[in-house]
């Protein structure tokens, strides 16, 4: 099998989280007998500091010729008073809506060595693994009209019927290989688009009456994540909303920098860790590229198929933190504190651990 894979470092520590990613890639693909081709294009900041634009033609014709897409990060201070169109963030936005990405997936597992990590108490946190279906290309970010005067600010909320249908289907596919629940969070006390999304997810719900399905308000949604997140299985809510609740997850997992991220369409797909830019910290060595690494265990699950390596890759990430190593955004007090290069290495060495024990059961047919 050969994958063509396009890869968009970005900006701040977006190359040196996107070069442990591919390290991982490349180690992982030769392991298991597969070809991958990587190519680097720019995108965000750094494509309009030598372009004049924040996302080409040219980047995004890769990305329409590539089997799968890596994001680093993008964006930055440096970018912040451009007009709304040349910021890296319009980039993101249009290379969504561009490939059609119009589902977003994002984990947001604990690991028990990083229960302490957490402002939550261990035993609240212990067990919860999430996994947040955002709809990424309707909504209020994409409705019109929009714009604002001396005055006034407004902007549009409109759904269809097929956006809210595709996005349901993933989710509830998702969540009858899981533990079949899923809660669809809205706003259907106040809002209209809200009831309707009840509505169409509720009539999809009828393919899948194996799976529970629940409804919530996205208040008491972000308040229980906070209380009780074991809870929830698969979460299912509109761009927005899942905006603000997959950073709530992320937080209760204790950083940023351990939430991987899919971005999936009919055609195309996106990976990318949810953490920001973080120019703070840009060449430092510092950053924590575990979400980075994360994604591509999502890759090979969604992309390539093959969800039995992906979840490899994932014990290699939970057994690297077993061992203690953390990078700085984790960090406590009695572990090992290593660089980006360095927790990158050990995770490699706990895949090679991990491959040895099962080499025997571990292969593409």
């Amino acid at each position: 099998m050969k994958y063509k894979i396009a890869l968009l470092p970005g900006d701040g520590i977006g190359p040196e989280v996107t070069d442990a990613a591919v390290k991982v890639l490349q180690f992982v693909a030769e392991k298991i007998g597969i070809d991958v081709s990587c190519s680097y294009h720019l995108m965000g900041g750094c494509s309009y500091d030598a372009n004049g634009t924040p996302l080409t033609d040219g980047t995004l014709n890769a990305c329409y010729d590539a089997d799968a897409v890596f994001l680093g990060a993008v964006g930055g201070v440096k970018w912040e008073s451009l007009p709304h169109h040349l910021k890296p963030e319009a980039a993101l936005l249009k290379i969504r809506k561009s490939l059609g990405l119009f589902s977003n997936i994002r984990p947001a597992k604990v690991y028990d060595a990083l229960l302490d990590a957490s402002s939550l108490r261990p035993e609240v946190l212990s067990g919860t693994d999430i996994v947040i279906f955002r709809e990424l290309t309707g909504g209020i970010y994409f409705g019109e009209p929009r714009g604002y005067d001396e005055t006034k600010g407004w902007n549009t909320l409109v759904y269809s019927k097929e956006e809210v249908e595709r996005i349901a289907r993933k989710a509830f596919t998702v969540a009858r290989q899981r533990n079949k629940m899923v809660t669809s969070v809205d706003k259907a006390n106040v809002l209209d688009s809200s009831q309707f999304w009840r509505k169409v997810v509720h009539q999809v719900h009828e393919d899948f009456s194996d799976v529970k399905l629940s409804d919530m308000y996205v208040d008491n949604a972000a308040m229980q994540l906070v209380r009780n997140p074991k809870q929830f299985d698969v979460i299912l809510t509109q761009n927005l909303f899942g905006d603000i609740l997959s950073d709530v997850a992320a937080m209760i997992t204790g950083s940023l920098g351990m939430l991987p991220s899919a971005s999936l369409g009919e055609k195309y797909a996106l990976y990318e860790p949810v953490h920001g830019s973080a120019p703070d910290i840009a060449g430092k060595n510092i950053a924590n590229p575990l979400a980075s690494i994360a994604s591509i265990a999502l890759m090979f699950s969604y992309s390539f198929n093959l969800s039995e390596i992906g979840l490899v890759i994932e014990n290699a990430i939970a057994q690297t933190l077993e061992k203690g190593f953390r990078t700085a955004d984790i960090y406590s007090e009695g572990m090992t504190l290593v660089s980006t290069t360095l927790m990158r290495d050990e995770v490699l060495k706990s895949l090679e651990e991990i491959f040895e024990e099962k080499k025997s059961v571990i292969a593409v047919q």
